[in-house]
């Protein structure tokens, strides 16, 4: 094989623009024109949560996730993509939800 060697292209995921949260659905609005829909269900912290806790979000990573300060969740935009749910364990939801009912 002849010529140079060509440096392989990282593909950069999309980043999103906006958020909307419902009572059963996370929609992300991306930079390349998609949109998609997870159920919250995936995201049991979200969830669980007040619509005034899942509404405080911030974009973050420049656009590469979103955090939820009231709820101490991170999303990650390629995690969804592929198709990721939350990875937390159950016995760390548990004491997560059991500090919530102390407060």
């Amino acid at each position: 094989m002849s010529g140079t060697p060509s440096a392989a292209a990282t593909p950069t995921p999309p980043r999103v623009r906006s958020v909307t949260v419902t009572d059963d659905t996370l929609t992300l609005d991306l930079d390349d024109g998609r949109t998609m829909s997870v159920p919250i269900g995936w995201y049991p912290r979200l969830a669980h949560g007040t619509m005034e806790e899942i509404s405080n979000y911030e974009i973050s990573g420049q656009g590469q996730g979103i955090h939820w300060p009231d709820l101490d969740e991170d999303i990650g935009v390629e995690g969804l993509l592929l198709g990721k749910k939350s990875t937390e364990s159950p016995a760390s939801f548990e004491r997560w939800l059991k500090k919530r009912e102390k407060q």
